[in-house]
């Protein structure tokens, strides 16, 4: 049985309706995303929040200090579980948690939030490197619409090609409801 951790990545308040970088489907993906955390902490497993706060006051989002760069009230940390502050996309970069999940001799992770094609594909490309059994939970992530070189790319679309990516070659990608009813490849989990 390996011992398994929690990561919320980067759900706050500039992510959600009124925010400075709304995503498609914030309000869904932190629903989900409470539920998997009420779970979590019924089991006693570590809960490791992650927030993302800007260096700059220039920045269009997460601005230092900000109401927007604090996290979402749906995923409120208790006082007991860690909150590790990132300044860059990948959370094990420049911050204590690859620490902190040493510390608790963590094997398998299990990542919810957002956004789907930058700070969470970050996260699990870079666990799995590290050698974590690494999941995703999808319908508790969010992303938006991108564009790039003229191409419109609708989130839903975007979401999608990085959970296949991601699904491929670095995590098990799973729903929410498959997550709470066991079904995982690490029976820990």
């Amino acid at each position: 049985m390996s011992k398994h951790a929690l990561i919320i990545i980067d759900i706050q308040n500039d992510y959600f309706p009124g925010g400075k970088w709304t995503l498609d489907g914030a309000d869904r993906a932190a629903d989900n995303a409470a539920s998997i955390l009420a779970a979590t902490r019924s089991k006693g497993d570590l809960v490791v929040h992650v927030r993302h706060e800007s260096e700059s006051s220039d920045a269009p989002f997460f601005t230092p200090g900000s109401n927007g760069a604090q996290i979402h009230p749906k995923v409120t940390p208790l006082a007991n579980e860690p909150v590790v502050l990132k300044h860059k996309v990948n959370a094990f970069l420049n911050t204590e948690l690859k620490t902190v999940l040493d510390q608790h001799e963590i094997e398998a992770v299990t990542v919810i939030g957002s956004m789907s094609h930058v700070c969470i594909d970050a996260f699990t490309r870079a666990a799995a490197d590290f050698g974590y059994n690494a999941t995703v939970i999808h319908d508790a992530c969010a992303t938006r619409d991108l564009e790039f070189n003229g191409v419109s790319v609708p989130a839903a679309q975007v979401h999608a090609a990085y959970m296949a990516s991601l699904a491929f070659a670095y995590a098990q990608v799973i729903s929410t409801t498959d997550y709470l009813a066991g079904n995982t490849r690490d029976a820990a989990i």
